[in-house]
């Protein structure tokens, strides 16, 4: 008597992205993802559809497009946390997510939820919750926010250019975890996977709408192209906004030097690979996220910020690999500046083994997740305010001697922490980041009452003896400053 056959729930949603306008992709089935799953459990507000139901367009198909996005964010992620880690202690045990909050073209991540909205552009209804790219992008802010909370109110440009970042390496890694994606990648790329490809053009359909309102605002294929070749700069020199072929000190603008390398570290690893095939991509993937999480853990907030996450992955690697994959990394953040040729070949083996015995004989890499940073109090009147403001510093102890390559030759002296946040806090007023309560203008007061573009706020401090900058959210594109 022949058994009969078991089948697998399944569910339709999006490998990635709806994609530009007209697109010719298709949803594929997936098994029922499971939200609650340890130590990174998420819930989407509301009633969860039957799963053999939804079709593109439809609140059911969206809603499982969405689960599954999150299930394989935290699949990334969820392993390589330190035991006890869970999200930040204000959203609660589980991250609820929002998938339809109204009307925009964005979405955000608030210490609280995730959120997401619609609007209809050129006929076209666009839901960034239907991205499983843009849910994976937000989900990676919640998760770098439970691995370094000091990174969310820091007044440092390369700090939140690394949460931008993130969002972006986790949709590239919650993308490659489908084979179905990876080989698509080494078709499009034949094999040189630091090229453009479907897995490196985040949020095709986002960034098309957005560029249907300014067609400069966003890359030109993409949301953000990680597939680039932006070179670094400090960004305390940078302009607070420009066209998306050149490099700003906005946050999503110059995250894209970041993860430009990250690609190239996963092309690097994966042509280390004796095959190359699918499996050798997912492996490169899967070592290429430990790295991160590694560095991201013991890295110190400093101005400079980045070449300390690329020594500290460098590091990682000699530590866990025996530096089997440091040509790749010292190659991939060469080429985009973020460590110069002098402190990429400073951190020889030896120099690297000195630092992790100094390391473990200390008790840990890096501070606790509690630890606060030093604040620096602004006068006020320089941005039109009451009153004088403290701002978070990056000011953490340095403890790798690297920096970025100066465009001229050798490297780049970074800025100091105050000139760092000074020159944050004044970006965030020419780009109308800031919220301002009417109390706390002076006469002079630059705010401009756009509550759509605001990611912080002034209020007073809880001692009532000044005031303080704080950050409310992350959102998902760039400001309207950059995009109308």
């Amino acid at each position: 008597m022949a058994l009969p056959e078991v089948t697998v729930p399944t569910v339709l949603a999006w490998e990635d992205d709806p994609g530009e306008p007209p697109s010719d992709r298709m949803p594929i089935h997936r098994p029922v993802p499971d939200l609650d799953t340890p130590p990174l459990p998420t819930a989407i507000a509301g009633r969860a559809p039957a799963p053999d139901g939804g079709m593109p367009g439809s609140a059911a198909f969206r809603y499982w497009t969405a689960a599954d996005a999150l299930s394989r964010g935290s699949a990334v992620w969820g392993p390589l946390m330190p035991p006890g880690t869970t999200w930040h202690r204000t959203v609660g045990p589980k991250l609820t997510v929002r998938l339809d909050e109204g009307e925009d073209l964005n979405a955000y991540y608030d210490r609280r939820s995730l959120s997401f909205f619609h609007t209809t552009v050129a006929g076209v209804e666009v839901y960034s919750g239907e991205s499983a790219e843009v849910v994976a992008h937000e989900l990676g802010h919640a998760v770098l926010d439970a691995l370094r909370p000091q990174l969310w109110n820091v007044a440092s440009a390369e700090a939140e250019a690394l949460h931008e970042s993130f969002g972006d390496i986790s949709a590239l890694l919650a993308a490659l975890r489908l084979e179905s994606v990876r080989s698509a990648v080494l078709a499009e790329t034949r094999g040189f996977v630091e090229a453009s490809s479907r897995a490196s053009r985040i949020a095709e359909q986002l960034g098309w709408a957005l560029r249907q309102r300014n067609a400069n605002g966003v890359d030109a294929n993409a949301l953000r192209e990680a597939s680039n070749r932006h070179f670094y700069r400090d960004p305390v020199h940078l302009p607070p906004s420009a066209p998306a072929t050149e490099l700003s000190s906005e946050p999503h603008s110059f995250s894209r030097v970041f993860t430009g390398a990250f690609l190239k570290i996963i092309a690097g690893i994966f042509q280390q690979q004796p095959v190359r095939d699918s499996e050798a991509l997912a492996r490169a993937a899967g070592i290429s996220a430990v790295l991160l999480a590694d560095a991201v853990l013991a890295a110190p907030v400093v101005t400079g910020y980045y070449a300390q996450l690329a020594a500290h992955m460098i590091a990682a690697d000699q530590e866990l690999h025996g530096g089997e994959h440091g040509q790749a990394l010292r190659s991939a953040f060469v080429r985009h500046g973020i460590i110069s040729l002098a402190g990429a070949t400073s951190l020889t083996g030896e120099a690297l083994r000195e630092h992790g015995r100094g390391i473990a004989e200390s008790g840990g890499p890096g501070p606790a997740a509690g630890e606060e940073l030093s604040d620096l109090t602004i006068p006020g009147d320089v941005y039109g305010l009451v009153d004088g403001v403290a701002v978070t510093m990056p000011t953490e102890q340095t403890r790798f001697a690297v920096a970025g390559s100066d465009p001229a030759g050798g490297a780049l002296e970074p800025a100091g922490p105050r000139q760092a946040a000074m020159a944050y806090i004044e970006d965030l007023f020419r780009r109308s980041r800031i919220g301002v309560n009417e109390e706390l203008r002076a006469e002079t007061s630059v705010v401009a009452d756009d509550r759509r573009t605001r990611t912080h706020e002034i209020v007073r401090t809880d001692r009532g003896d000044g005031l303080q900058l704080l950050r409310r959210r992350f959102a998902a594109r760039p400001a309207r400053a950059t995009v109308p």
